[in-house]
């Protein structure tokens, strides 16, 4: 699931010391937007079998239709950001609701799979428009002493959109409604984001930062090149034969990111105003932390849409039978994620991530065995053990890793590392998603007969998530660099202007 903290930071004075009544309705209006942008990211997960076959798109379509979404919403996060500082927030935040609300519209009247593709990937771009705003806007609308009650809400809608997204996405595939089988999934974005709109354009205040740094588009467009260069070849290359064509692409990546380091650095010297911020990663801890959201993205990628598919296509389970049997997983994710922020971490520091690690871990070591024994007859209860384990390692680790990550970076430099952050753990995402077609596609037969599906799904879903515990594992010692006991606290963040709203990554 993905996270939608700011990129930058916000040091406007509300305007007047009497703060505007209307700032309420404002906060709502933010919350709704960030809210259907988590649930959207989650329905679609559980609708993708329904997608697969009513729509006939092939294996690496699906892999596109959420990875698209993901490369989308991280090379276009911290642009978002900037614009909003520049623009002004209210403006792009409108531009971006509005625009997510078009491509709903796109995607849930797609003729074909390809155009439900590009409208996917339409929605990603629109959601980095919209959701950098989101905290801005709340920074510049709320006196300091309001902002702990604020982001104390924000956490609840989170638990909330994490239970809500796979449940909703079932129960509409489910119900067919209009015979229009998986498209609802898009078309309820329609209301809530023209009611947004309208609200929107009367109660949200207009701000600007003081000194927004200038756009760099050209390290966007590296970025994305680099990242479609790798990740093209990896969901198209099995479909293909692994063509020669594939490998020369991933290795002329290696060249686009080097070209982008460059790059960065040169923007750096000129105006000071660089996508990423080079220097930071001379901070041990931060450089590690970033690694860790890397690897992190790239398990939950891989984990959330082979777990779909072993479920709806390998056991044969309905898309409500799948969305219920998630429920105790967000459960655990939103209760772990509370403790560990509230409880756990301020008392222990990184050792409750590192358990978090070999928690999420041990799970998913269940979850195999469970698979290999159980086979076909596996229940819905059965998997519950292992998914309330696995959700309870993902909390502990989801909700406290900004504020460890950013606790040694310069305070200067906190808005855009949190940008960065956010963007990694999505680029990580596309990654385990474009992944998919290696770990779990490359380990069943190209031609399956109707009675080999079922076990070949689940001999393939058990070779994905050995991959995952060997991620899980990877995460574990690369926290050693973490700094052991952080100090910087959500509360002090929050005065700073670099708040990192949490979201459970449940996604991308």
């Amino acid at each position: 699931m993905h996270s939608t903290g700011t990129p930058t930071p916000v040091a406007d004075p509300v305007p007047n010391s009497v703060p505007d009544r209307r700032r309420w309705f404002a906060l709502a209006i933010v919350m709704t937007a960030a809210f259907m942008d988590l649930v959207d990211v989650t329905i679609v997960n559980v609708a993708i079998p329904s997608i697969q076959r009513e729509a006939g798109a092939s294996f690496s379509q699906i892999q596109w239709i959420t990875a698209g979404y993901a490369l989308a919403f991280a090379a276009g996060l911290v642009t978002g950001g900037r614009l909003g500082d520049i623009h002004g927030r209210k403006r792009l935040f409108l531009v971006g609701i509005g625009g997510f609300t078009l491509a709903s519209a796109l995607c849930g009247f797609a003729a074909n799979p390809e155009m439900l593709v590009a409208s996917r990937i339409l929605q990603g771009g629109m959601a980095a428009m919209m959701v950098p705003q989101v905290l801005s806007i709340v920074h510049a609308t709320f006196p300091a002493h309001e902002r702990g009650k604020v982001f104390g809400l924000f956490g609840a809608v989170v638990g909330l959109g994490a239970v809500t997204g796979p449940l909703l996405g079932a129960l509409l595939t489910e119900w067919d409604l209009f015979g229009l089988g998986w498209r609802p999934i898009f078309l309820i974005n329609l209301p809530v984001g023209i009611a947004g709109l309208l609200l929107g354009h009367r109660f949200i205040t207009e701000s600007k930062a003081p000194r927004a740094l200038k756009l760099d588009l050209v390290g966007v467009a590296l970025v994305t090149l680099g990242l479609l260069m790798l990740l093209y070849p990896l969901t198209r290359g099995r479909e293909l034969g692994w063509p020669l064509w594939g490998y020369l692409t991933m290795a002329g990546a290696l060249g686009v990111f080097g070209a982008l380091v460059a790059y960065e650095r040169r923007k750096t010297r000129i105006d000071g105003s660089p996508l990423i911020e080079l220097s930071l990663f001379k901070v041990k801890s931060f450089a590690a932390g970033i690694a860790v959201q890397t690897v992190f993205g790239v398990g939950l990628g891989i984990f959330f849409l082979v777990w779909t598919l072993y479920m709806q296509i390998g056991l044969g389970w309905s898309a409500l039978r799948a969305g219920l049997t998630g429920v105790p997983f967000s459960i655990a994710v939103s209760v772990a994620a509370g403790m560990s922020v509230q409880t756990l971490v301020p008392r222990f520091g990184r050792k409750v991530l590192q358990a978090g690690a070999l928690v999420m871990g041990l799970g998913v070591l269940i979850y195999i065995w469970e698979a290999g024994r159980y086979g076909l007859s596996i229940a819905s209860w059965q998997m519950a053990l292992p998914l309330v384990v696995m959700g309870a390692g993902m909390g502990l680790i989801v909700a406290p890793l900004t504020d460890v990550v950013l606790s040694e970076v310069p305070k200067e430099h906190a808005g855009s590392a949190s940008g960065l952050i956010n963007t990694v753990q999505q680029m990580g995402n596309a990654l385990g998603l474009g992944l998919v077609s290696v770990v779990f596609f490359g380990a069943m037969g190209d031609r399956l007969a109707a009675s080999e599906v079922g076990p070949e799904f689940v001999h393939a879903f058990q070779h994905a998530l050995g991959w995952v515990a060997g991620l899980m594992g990877v995460i574990f010692v690369v926290m050693f660099a973490l700094p052991k006991q952080p100090v910087v606290g959500a509360e002090q963040a929050a005065e700073e202007g670099v708040e990192e709203e949490r979201e459970p990554q449940l996604v991308h």
